[in-house]
């Protein structure tokens, strides 16, 4: 049974009415946006905010549609003609994946991403946003929907501006940029400007506004697909579901910080997605957990997972109640809210301090920003955790052959280095250092293969080794084969059971175990070989 502690109650309340508050014009926004309309947008809001709250991992999360989210939303919706059986199958079936991340506990790895790579998503969403708005901000609707499309239109916009959306658009975005921060803790800003903005247009006719917002609750929509969309629809799927992940667990880190707890990754996953999953079968764009807003919850005194059930049931209460007045909202205002969105989720910070960073973190993060912008957002992230990945593999590698090259420099004792010193002429000693893996194995297998000689000892210290992939028992087995071959004896030494196991099932299937001893440490693997005699110096 749940509890609650009543002391919490004041600061739920008001912390999920302000960012329910808040989250008023960047849902109409958000839905105007999509393609679906505001009151989808609205809806998104209610059911992913309500439910991922409630069965979230992060208590103070208040969720909802947000950028990427939008921007994928947007696409798919375009590219299936607005068939809403269609589009929201794809909404429905993000949300199931959200579920099985969540089921199989994928939250951890998901954060995984570097941030440059996030960064440079980031960004370019941002940059998307502000794209697709530039010309609504000017009274027009771009020709056709899409990133380019939307740039295309902008200049034909700024020569031929509908002057009252201009100057409606202009007055909103001086409220976004420049309306005291003081002033906003008792009046969220994108209220302000939502307000103003439409209070002038009542007097300064000729802006094009809303229209007709349905009321009353939102219609079941039957899951459908059909072969000519079935790649479309899981492809958007698959993104709305990572991007969904992504942009919740980074909020659920956000909120860690602010308030010294701890979210469980993988609830939060299963909230997200059951939430999605829901507002795809009622027509509802998908949503994730929303920095912004979570951030002012908090602030605003949000404890527990009541204050984003109180924010989804304001705007409820909203849709059901006011939507008539919402209405006269002018296009041109929602696309200043979202200009201004796009611009506060740009990663200036980092932009500001990359150049004094790594260079090719720059150059990743510059490399998904615009292959978000102008290839595809999937692509982009792919891209960039596939190089990233390689980077990191290749730092690793660099590390495991300079610790190569120490040895036997590198030798803990005096004991060691004594023995050592006894047969160094005749024998070769190499100490791996830290995890085996692919992309050390060819250079390291190469470097030892090339110093080998007859008739003498090789011996390979695998002590400080946590394990080895498949590449680095194959590298292994390589110089083995090279070693029985001119007629080495090999000493492997210091291997865990991990490690053991590995190597002997590659061992084993080339049969050259029985050109291998096995010691339990270095200093036993020198010991043996000074006892033995036969690799002392060979002037003696």
């Amino acid at each position: 049974m749940l509890k609650y502690d009543m002391k919490n109650l004041k600061g739920d309340l008001y912390g999920g009415i302000i960012a329910g508050v808040i989250a008023l014009p960047l849902a109409l926004a958000f839905g105007e946006a999509s393609g679906a309309g505001p009151i989808a947008g609205l809806w998104g809001a209610i059911i992913v905010g309500f439910l991922a709250a409630a069965f979230g991992g992060t208590n103070t999360q208040i969720t909802g549609p947000t950028g990427p989210m939008v921007v994928v939303f947007a696409g798919l919706y375009a590219s299936l003609n607005g068939n809403p059986e269609l589009v929201f199958t794809s909404v429905f079936l993000g949300g199931l994946m959200m579920i099985a991340f969540g089921v199989f506990k994928l939250g951890n790895y998901i954060r995984l991403v570097p941030y440059p790579v996030i960064s440079g998503f980031m960004s370019g969403i941002g940059g998307i946003i502000i794209a697709l708005q530039v010309s609504r901000l000017f009274g027009h609707e771009p020709a056709e929907a899409g990133t380019i499309p939307a740039l295309t239109s902008i200049p034909s916009a700024v020569m031929d501006p509908n002057l009252v959306a201009t100057a409606l658009g202009a007055i909103t975005l001086g409220i976004l940029f420049f309306y005291p921060k003081s002033l906003s803790r008792f009046i969220p800003t994108p209220l302000v400007a939502l307000i103003v903005g439409t209070v002038l247009s009542l007097f300064f006719t000729g802006a094009p506004i809303l229209g007709d917002i349905p009321t009353g609750f939102p219609d079941f929509v039957m899951p459908t697909i059909d072969a000519d969309s079935a790649f479309i629809i899981v492809e958007a799927a698959f993104l709305l579901a990572v991007l969904g992940s992504i942009d919740s667990l980074l909020t659920s880190l956000v909120a860690d910080n602010m308030t010294s707890t701890k979210h469980k990754s993988n609830k939060e996953l299963f909230g997200q997605g059951l939430g999605n999953a829901v507002a795809g079968l009622f027509g509802a764009i998908p949503g994730a957990g929303a920095t912004m807003r979570t951030v002012i919850n908090i602030r605003s005194g949000g404890v527990s997972r009541l204050s984003g059930m109180v924010h989804a049931l304001l705007l409820l209460g909203v849709v059901l109640a006011l939507s008539p007045l919402a209405a006269k909202i002018p296009h041109t205002v929602l696309a200043a809210i979202l200009i201004k969105v796009g611009y506060d989720i740009i990663d200036w910070n980092y932009l500001k301090m990359a150049h004094r960073g790594p260079r090719f973190d720059l150059a990743l993060m510059a490399l998904v920003l615009v292959m978000t912008i102008f290839v595809d957002l999937i692509t982009a992230v792919a891209v960039g955790v596939v190089l990233a990945s390689l980077a990191f593999v290749k730092q690793m590698a660099d590390l495991q052959l300079e610790s190569l090259a120490q040895t036997p420099e590198g030798l803990s004792s005096d004991k060691e280095r004594k023995l050592f010193a006894k047969i160094r002429s005749r024998t070769k000693l190499y100490a791996f250092s830290g995890p085996l893996s692919f992309g050390a194995a060819a250079e390291l297998s190469h470097r030892m293969r090339s110093n080998m000689s007859k008739n003498g000892l090789i011996i390979i210290d695998f002590s400080t080794v946590p394990f080895l992939d498949l590449s680095a028992a194959k590298a292994i087995e390589d110089i083995i084969r090279d070693a029985v071959t001119s007629k080495q004896d090999l000493y492997l030494a210091g291997a865990n059971d991990a490690v053991k196991q590995g190597l002997k099932a590659v061992l084993d299937d080339a049969h050259y175990e029985n050109g291998c001893q096995w010691f339990p440490s270095r200093l036993k693997a020198l010991e043996a070989a000074t006892k033995s005699g036969k690799y002392e110096e060979a002037e003696e």
